[in-house]
C-alpha cells in the first residue's frame, strides 16, 4: 500500500507540472503574438507618414520649380527694361550734351575754361608807304583767326569780350571794326576756350595763319590761358 501511494503522488504531480507547462508557454505565445502586433502596427503608421511627407516634399519641389521659373522669366523682363532704359537715358544725356553744346555756340551759356588769347594791333605806320590801310588790322584778318580757332575745336570766341555766336557779322570801318553793330577799335583782343595747346599749333604753323597776318604786317602775339571766362551774349 505505502508503494502504490508514491505512484499516485508522481502522477499527479506529473499532471501539475504538465498543465502548468502549457499554461507557460500558451501565455508566452500569446504574449509574442499581441508584441508583434503592436509591432506591425507601429510601423505600418511610420510608413504612411514617412510616404506622406515625400509626396509632400516632392510637391514642394515641384511648386520651387515653378517658381525658379517664373522669377527666370521676370528677371529677363527686368534685364531687358534695364537694357531700354540706359538706351533711353544714354539718349537723354547725348540730347541734353548736345543741347549744351548748342548753347555753347550760340553764346547762350556762361562758359569758362583753358584757352588762348591772340592779340591783332595795327603795325608800325611807315611814311613811305602811300596806303595806311596796309598797316590796319581788317575784318578778314579777324576772320582768319576765329575760323582757324573753330576749325581746331574752340567751343566759344569772344571780340575784346564780346561773345560770338553762330550769327555773328562782323565788318570793318576804317580804323574800328563792328561786331554784331558795335563798334571796337584797336587793339583786337580775340579769347578762345578749348585745348591750348591744339589751339596755338594751329595759330603758329608754318605759312599759316600767324605767318600771314605778320606778312601783312599786323602785330600778331597768342598767349596761352589757363582760366578764360566768357559771359553769355546779351539780349534775343
Amino acid at each position: 500500500m505505502k508503494k502504490l501511494k508514491v505512484k499516485g503522488n508522481h502522477v499527479v504531480l506529473s499532471l501539475v507540472c504538465l498543465v502548468l507547462g502549457y499554461m507557460i508557454a500558451f501565455s508566452y505565445h500569446l504574449t509574442q503574438r499581441e508584441n508583434e502586433s503592436h509591432h506591425n502596427k507601429i510601423t505600418s503608421k511610420q510608413w504612411d507618414k514617412t510616404i506622406d511627407l515625400r509626396n509632400q516634399l516632392i510637391a514642394q519641389e515641384e511648386a520651387n520649380r515653378s517658381l525658379q521659373k517664373e522669377l527666370r522669366n521676370k528677371q529677363g523682363k527686368v534685364l531687358k527694361n534695364e537694357k531700354e532704359l540706359s538706351k533711353e537715358a544714354n539718349i537723354y544725356f547725348n540730347l541734353a550734351e548736345d543741347a549744351e553744346k548748342y548753347r555753347m555756340f550760340l553764346g547762350k551759356v556762361k562758359v569758362k575754361g583753358k584757352g588762348v588769347k591772340v592779340t591783332l594791333d595795327d603795325g608800325d605806320y611807315n611814311p613811305d608807304e602811300k596806303n595806311i590801310n596796309n598797316y590796319l588790322v581788317h575784318e578778314f584778318h579777324v576772320f582768319k583767326v576765329i575760323n582757324e580757332l573753330y576749325i581746331s575745336g574752340a567751343s566759344a570766341v569772344a571780340i575784346n569780350g564780346q561773345r560770338l555766336s553762330s550769327h555773328s557779322y562782323i565788318n570793318c570801318n576804317g580804323p574800328v571794326i563792328t561786331v554784331d553793330g558795335v563798334e571796337h577799335p584797336a587793339p583786337f583782343v580775340i579769347t578762345a576756350i578749348g585745348d591750348p595747346d591744339v589751339l596755338s599749333s594751329a595759330l603758329n604753323l608754318t605759312g599759316g595763319v600767324k605767318d600771314q597776318l605778320v606778312n601783312d604786317n599786323i602785330v600778331f602775339s597768342l598767349e596761352e590761358e589757363d582760366n578764360i571766362v566768357l559771359d553769355p551774349i546779351l539780349g534775343s
